[in-house]
């Protein structure tokens, strides 16, 4: 939140609106390889095709850019064209919610990260998009999420947070959301981290970890381990998870930006590592997604504190 206290770094985007992100479209799953992979352009790139006349590839480019904006604070501009694109052939109240679902989050993700104060935009745009969804929506437990991203980082409402945070975490367990699921838990269990109730935190974050190793989503892990390495009672551990973390915001390329300064970088992440222990696993280009068991995680922190990502996120 704003000047809260409560948080330190800007939060880490939302997942996507479907449950499993591989599906069964080979064009989906080569977007999502590229996208958890922190190469946006080249996702956008192929859905452009279809993009440029049907809503629902519209949205799901609009989507990649937002991420990308909110992992690497740049293509501001991409993205507002992408969302008009998707606005303007939103053809029904679902597709129409959910366009001014994505408008609310870019407008927030410009006033989180500094670029512009949207905030009332942001808020009016999910007021539209609430109004617009249908009860049982999938679109609604992404918003209900949002919904607590403003609350936490722009209202400065804890309260108002967290209700919404658990009821995205709810419908996103009922509509197998998983990607989603990722940031609720960290959301959940950032809220408990700031209650003091560690354990519930730990949990939280070795949750969101667990579920982001197994989809693949590789940009989301090193701000899990961050997370989960804030609420370690073991200081070496703690060191070491952040040193892995470190490692892997370099094999990307400094993504995400908004926690690569926070990390171990060179010498003191090589000392990290070199006391690792047989049963931590090691993230490299060969082997990025390490079996961690049933590590817990639920809202998002960074290097020792809470920190509420954006997404976003």
């Amino acid at each position: 939140m704003r000047n809260s206290g409560l948080s330190e770094e800007p939060p880490e985007p939302e997942g996507p609106h479907g449950g499993d992100p591989h599906g069964d479209d080979p064009l989906e799953r080569a977007v999502w390889r590229l996208r958890s992979r922190a190469c946006w352009d080249d996702a956008a790139a192929l859905l452009a095709p279809r993009a440029a006349g049907e809503p629902g590839p519209a949205l799901r480019r609009t989507v990649v850019l937002i991420e990308q904006c909110m992992f690497t604070g740049e293509g501001w501009r991409a993205a507002e064209d992408a969302l008009r694109t998707a606005e303007a052939l939103a053809a029904d109240d679902e597709e129409r919610g959910a366009a001014a679902c994505e408008r609310g989050h870019l407008a927030y993700a410009a006033t989180l990260l500094g670029v512009r104060d949207r905030a009332d935009e942001a808020r009016s745009a999910l007021g539209r998009a609430a109004a617009l969804l249908a009860p049982g929506s999938r679109t609604r437990p992404l918003l209900h999420f949002r919904r607590g991203l403003i609350a936490q980082h722009l209202s400065d409402n804890p309260s108002d947070a967290t209700a919404a945070f658990e009821r995205a975490h709810a419908g996103a367990t009922t509509h197998g959301q998983r990607l989603l699921l990722s940031f609720t838990w960290r959301h959940v269990a950032a809220m408990a981290e700031h209650d003091g109730r560690l354990d519930e935190a730990r949990y939280g974050f070795a949750e969101s970890l667990r579920i982001r190793e197994e989809l693949g989503y590789l940009i989301g892990i090193a701000p899990a381990l961050a997370s989960l390495a804030s609420v370690l009672p073991d200081a070496g551990e703690a060191a070491r998870l952040r040193a892995e973390a470190g490692r892997l915001v370099r094999l990307l390329g400094g993504v995400p930006a908004w926690l690569a300064g926070r990390l171990p970088t060179g010498a003191a992440a090589r000392s990290a590592g070199r006391g690792r222990g047989r049963g931590t696993a090691v993230l490299s280009p060969t082997r990025p997604f390490p079996n961690r068991g049933s590590a817990p995680d639920p809202v998002s922190s960074i290097a020792g504190r809470a920190v509420f990502s954006p997404s976003g996120d």
